[in-house]
């Protein structure tokens, strides 16, 4: 039952609003900056906006996660000023909220809520990309420290994060599955070394990461030892809610609109076909916002995310291939190319080039109907070649 009434929400809303008026870009200018953002959660923090429902001895808004559902309905008529931070917020931030102790809370939520510190997420490896659990880099004891040898690859923002999240073989006698455990990581620690990924649009969004005797202090163990599976699979829950429901305070369209503009700038928009095809992605974003806000609501209820945050990634990654095509007939060459002395005005032709990263980040399209056949629509699992064998026996990646 709600516990806000008309003029609670009324007030709060107003307070959301003023403070983007002030802190915030209007839709249709600038991508805001790295420093831009930084500054933004600072400012979110410091008014108890930038994490409202965790706790206030953290660093968190102490507000409910009704507070939360008005400030995403707020921020959504703003351009997103917080972009860069979506796994760090969205994903590490929730994850040590919900398995964190006391003492890793107090020494990192307050700093990773408002910005001053970014966090990234290790989990694929050369071998293990959509089998996440046949993943290699190994974490042994060894005293009152952990021993991290291995190699990550895919990892985002790693370059600019001061901490991650890092999941690692600890007992190679088990099961795949259950030899895992996750650990806290200072991105600057000795035998971290990380390698830039060069993209198609001439960025470097993702990196290679090389762990090589990197010692972790022992109590830097997240959540349960061994029990790292069950904590990646949460953490990948919340990271398919975050790309398939960024941004989703409200219903809204934001690829629709995107399209428009360009149809609009080729004359094209008269065009009947043009028309439709407008039609048919305004009408998909609307669907994908409807069922953001279902997992939103989820989660106000205080449930970790379910296997229905698929649903909403595997829509976004048919949206953003849709929305490749239609660029590409509406705008030519012009989608995906543009001219270098002019890098403020290409961000529609790197956000047509990422698309392609959209079927692959956060689990594949294919992972995701199996996630949706198995664990919402109840269909027969896939055969398990390597069910109830201990990973050392196994034959995965590069483990001969």
């Amino acid at each position: 039952m709600s516990t806000m009434t008309e003029t609670d929400v009324a007030e709060f809303r107003k307070k959301c609003v003023d403070f983007m008026d002030t802190y915030a870009v209007k839709s249709g200018n600038a991508m805001p900056s790295f420093e831009d953002q930084k500054a933004y959660l600072a400012a979110a923090a410091g008014a108890g906006l930038a994490g409202v429902p965790f706790a206030e001895e953290f660093g968190g808004g102490g507000l409910t996660l009704e507070h939360e559902k008005v400030w995403r309905e707020v921020k959504g008529n703003y351009r997103m000023m917080d972009s860069e931070f979506i796994i760090s917020h969205g994903m590490c931030l929730p994850m040590l909220n919900e398995y964190g102790n006391d003492e890793q809370k107090t020494a990192y939520m307050a700093d990773m809520i408002s910005g001053k510190t970014m966090w990234c997420q290790m989990f694929s490896e050369p071998g293990a990309g959509s089998d996440v659990a046949s993943l290699q880099s190994k974490c042994e004891l060894d005293g009152d420290e952990w021993i991290l040898n291995g190699q990550k690859v895919w990892t985002t923002l790693a370059h600019k994060s001061q901490y991650g999240v890092v999941v690692a073989r600890t007992d190679p006698e088990q099961v795949k599955h259950a030899g895992l455990s996750m650990f806290i990581l200072d991105m600057a620690a000795p035998g971290v070394e990380i390698r830039p990924i060069h993209q198609i649009d001439g960025g470097s969004h993702f990196n290679e990461v090389f762990f090589t005797d990197v010692r972790i202090p022992k109590d830097h163990l997240l959540g349960e030892y061994n029990a790292g599976w069950k904590l990646a699979t949460a953490m990948l829950m919340y990271e398919r809610v975050a790309i398939g429901g960024a941004g989703s305070g409200k219903i809204n369209q934001p690829t629709y609109k995107l399209l428009k503009s360009a149809a609009e700038e080729s004359g094209k928009l008269q065009d009947p076909v043009v028309r439709d095809q407008l039609m048919k992605i305004y009408a998909m974003e609307t669907t994908k916002s409807m069922v953001a806000m279902r997992n939103n609501a989820e989660q106000k209820a205080g449930k970790t995310p379910g296997p229905g945050g698929s649903l909403g990634k595997l829509f976004g990654s048919n949206i953003a291939w849709k929305m490749r095509e239609i660029a590409l007939e509406i705008a030519g060459m012009s989608s995906i190319a543009w001219d270098p002395a002019d890098a403020s005005g290409a961000e529609r032709q790197r956000i047509v080039l990422n698309s392609f990263q959209s079927s692959i980040a956060g689990g594949t399209d294919e992972i995701q109907r199996n996630i949706i056949g198995d664990r919402v629509l109840g269909l027969p699992r896939d055969i398990s070649v390597d069910k109830g064998v201990p990973f050392n026996q196994t034959k995965v990646g590069t483990q001969a």
